[in-house]
């Protein structure tokens, strides 16, 4: 049991006592470096907004597309020139109507046609060498849809109505030639020639050699023969004249 005069002195004792207030925050030297690092912060996004509505006024974006670039309903459309630093992928290419397209390259200018294994199929390049063209037929065709020309691994076709060869000394064939005629131009003369082997023409209903205005010379080194395995060898001419 407490006697009187100890919980007298244990209520003196803690009315006494002050209460002691703890304080819960950021003060001194943290908190001024806390609002140094929030005023950095915000002058880095301030410049950075600044920097990227300077990049979109000096790169002419909108809402269509960006600079000389366009997007359209049927694709991207470029006005003026452009330079394409890596390989350009599309389906289609065209120009404005009425207006050339024009392609332009410092080395060549290449176009592949490749399959879905990506294996070469067809190539079209330009160059300072030459054109070359790789594939397995090559065609030129009129605006009419005519064929002009035509070329692969068995024949070469020349579909125009006349073939001029503007050459001084005229065309060489390594094999033999199929043509229904041979003729020179107006006023010129036309020889066929072999120089180092035999010449030979043939055709299963007839060979005709005409010369309206001029001669006709047949010079050999050795022998001369007109033979004829079943009909007759005929002289219509009016008269016959043989030199020694």
């Amino acid at each position: 049991m407490m006697t009187q005069e100890q919980c007298t002195h244990r209520n003196n004792v803690q009315s006494s006592e002050k209460p002691q207030v703890y304080k819960v925050g950021i003060y001194g030297w943290r908190k001024r470096c806390l609002y140094f690092f929030v005023l950095l912060l915000m002058i880095l996004i301030l410049i950075n907004l600044a920097l990227t509505i300077w990049i979109l006024k000096v790169m002419n974006f909108t809402i269509d597309g960006m600079g000389n670039l366009r997007i359209t309903e049927k694709g991207l459309k470029l006005e003026g020139d452009s330079e394409f630093l890596q390989p350009l992928y599309a389906k289609e290419i065209q120009s404005k109507p009425g207006r050339p397209l024009f392609l332009q390259s410092s080395r060549n200018v290449s176009v592949n046609i490749v399959n879905s294994n990506n294996q070469l199929l067809t190539q079209l390049v330009t160059g300072s060498s030459g054109f070359k063209a790789r594939g397995k037929m090559f065609e030129v065709k009129s605006t009419s849809g005519k064929l002009l020309f035509s070329a692969d691994e068995q024949e070469v076709v020349v579909g125009a109505e006349r073939l001029r060869v503007m050459g001084a000394e005229g065309a060489v064939f390594s094999k033999s030639v199929e043509t229904p005629h041979v003729r020179a131009e107006p006023f010129k003369e036309l020889r066929l020639e072999s120089p180092t082997r035999s010449l030979l023409m043939e055709a299963p209903k007839g060979i005709q050699i005409l010369a309206e205005a001029g001669d006709i010379q047949a010079i050999c080194r050795n022998e001369l023969r007109l033979e004829s395995k079943d009909g007759e060898v005929r002289r219509p001419g009016q008269r016959l004249k043989q030199e020694n």
